[in-house]
């Protein structure tokens, strides 16, 4: 089975294609509408790969504009450093982002319409 051929689990509404690993550069994000709103799909240095609601849960900053730097990224607005893999705000900061579950076969990446619970 090749990367365009997705395994069948995958072809169920509950995954969105959004494209491969290669379309997101390595420390940086983009952006996917859903019916949450806008969801920032990040990729580290060293490729994992991590979904999160496009908003900083300190004032709504969008968190596809900051800097990822291991598991973390850093909101453009009040440099709050929220954890890609929990959603959560890295102390002494207190709050929570959605989270995404990202699927990635060979080279594409799938989204989970919903957020992790």
């Amino acid at each position: 089975m090749t990367a365009a051929q997705p395994q069948a689990a995958t072809q169920t509404p509950d995954w969105l294609p959004v494209g491969r690993l290669g379309d997101i550069p390595r420390l940086g994000s983009r952006v996917v509408e859903t019916a949450h709103g806008p969801v920032a799909i990040f990729r580290n240095g060293v490729d994992e790969v991590f979904a999160l609601l496009d908003r900083c849960p300190h004032k709504g900053g969008p968190l596809s504009e900051g800097m990822v730097h291991g598991r973390l990224v850093t909101c453009p607005l009040h440099a709050w450093n929220i954890h890609l893999d929990k959603g959560e705000a890295k102390a002494p900061d207190h709050g929570c982002v959605p989270r995404f579950e990202v699927k990635q076969e060979g080279d594409a990446l799938y989204l989970n319409r919903e957020p992790a619970s």
